[in-house]
């Protein structure tokens, strides 16, 4: 383990083996019907900047939403689980991380952050940035991949593992279920989960929120396409396709589109020239982001064996963070 001031970073996902498994991912998506790729192709250095506007926008409640529970709770949070060490699957520097972080100083149990993503550039600026703010917390980041490399996580004393932002929302069921196991796979007795979930509204507020009067979640969307063409040598015409943001009740999801407004055929040539044509009125899914009901929430974590502790909301019912243990803790 690092000492206080010293940066030593775990690298468990290997450039060349990432880059390849998710042209396999966007191989296998555009190959559906309708075609779909992986989120990750939004975070880009001109994505990253566009999500971070999209997060101050006055359609956009989430992000706010949560910071307003962590204000009233985190203190909370860290008298409960009393880590040594807090973990952050998909780390950043957000004001939401801070939080955690003060709160659990103040406790004055904390020793060590863990922010874990899969980007060693973003990972090693932050947690230098982190470093250097806070001279008496280890920080030992970790590369990796949350549905590979979870069993990676650095063990010892009481942990909490915290996933942000409903980005488990981005998750299809099964995957979901996939993700809790690994979770409870890697906690050990006296380690605790914390979740944030995007709450099931008014359809009309959730594609506002994914639709913006200003466009940002639009140029975000279609920004992706963008990454498509320079990573993976592809022929978007980004002009021939719109933003679409659209409630699935069935799935209880947003559905991220870009709608194509005319015939286009697009070859990819990263992978082995792969042909993906769109017919005026057709779509390219580039995001899922699921919503749920404190319920379910508790129903999908007690079935990968975690039980769940507390479960706060935010005074409009928007967000909720919940708390959990493995179920063999007691």
């Amino acid at each position: 383990m690092p000492e206080p001031g010293q940066l030593v970073i775990d690298v468990h996902l290997d450039p060349a083996d990432w880059a390849n498994q998710l042209a396999e991912q966007t191989r296998a998506g555009l190959r559906r019907c309708p075609p779909t790729i992986p989120p990750v192709w939004f975070y880009d250095d001109a994505g990253s900047v566009l999500f971070d506007e999209i997060t101050r926008l006055d359609e956009y409640y989430p992000t706010r939403a949560e910071r307003t529970i962590l204000e009233e709770t985190a203190a909370e949070i860290a008298r409960r689980t009393a880590a040594e060490t807090l973990i952050e699957l998909g780390s950043g520097t957000s004001e939401k991380t801070q939080l955690l972080l003060d709160a659990f100083t103040a406790h004055g149990t904390l020793s060590t952050f863990v922010p874990f993503d899969c980007s060693e550039g973003v990972l090693r600026s932050s947690a230098e940035a982190t470093a250097g703010a806070r001279p008496g917390l280890r920080v030992h980041p970790v590369v990796g991949d949350f549905h590979r490399h979870l069993g990676e996580l650095p063990t010892g004393g009481r942990r909490l593992i915290a996933f942000l932002g409903s980005t488990v929302g981005n998750l299809t069921p099964d995957e979901r279920t996939r993700f809790y196991a690994d979770v409870e796979a890697t906690l050990t007795p006296g380690d605790a989960f914390l979740l944030g979930t995007d709450l099931v509204k008014d359809p009309a507020r959730l594609e506002s929120a994914y639709d913006d009067a200003a466009g940002v979640t639009a140029a975000f969307n279609l920004n992706a396409l963008h990454v498509l063409n320079r990573e993976l040598g592809a022929d978007f015409d980004p002009e021939g396709f719109t933003h679409r943001a659209c409630w699935d009740d069935r799935n209880r999801w947003i559905e991220m589109r870009l709608v194509a407004t005319e015939a286009q055929r697009v070859v990819v040539g990263g992978l082995d020239d792969l042909e993906v044509a769109f017919a005026p009125g057709e779509w390219l899914r580039t995001e899922i982001s699921a919503k749920f009901t404190t319920q379910q929430v508790t129903a999908e974590l007690d079935r990968a064996g975690l039980v769940v502790d507390e479960q706060w909301l935010d005074p409009a019912g928007d967000f909720a963070l919940t708390l959990a243990h493995p179920a063999g803790q007691a």
